[in-house]
């Protein structure tokens, strides 16, 4: 079973293995703006924290799928 967003079906099953690294961050950040009333102040340090999550994974290196011509070669490939 899946879930219908609009026009497009997600397969949870598919999504549900993948890693989420600042999860527990945007959690607490998001219920912290929850419990004071979107009060951006009081939630400053949950922000701080959310931001340094972010931030600590946008410098990790990570898989480069290569150019968009190089995918469109691969996929032309299939196609023959």
């Amino acid at each position: 079973m899946g879930r219908k967003a609009g026009t497009l079906f997600i397969n949870p099953k598919r999504f549900g293995s993948l890693h989420k690294p600042c999860m527990k961050e945007m959690a607490m950040f998001l219920s912290c703006m929850a419990a004071n009333h979107s009060d951006m102040e009081a939630s400053a340090r949950q922000k701080e924290l959310l931001n340094a999550c972010m931030e600590s994974q946008s410098k990790k290196n990570r898989k480069s799928w290569g150019s968009i011509n190089y995918q469109l070669q691969r996929l032309s490939r299939g196609r023959k």
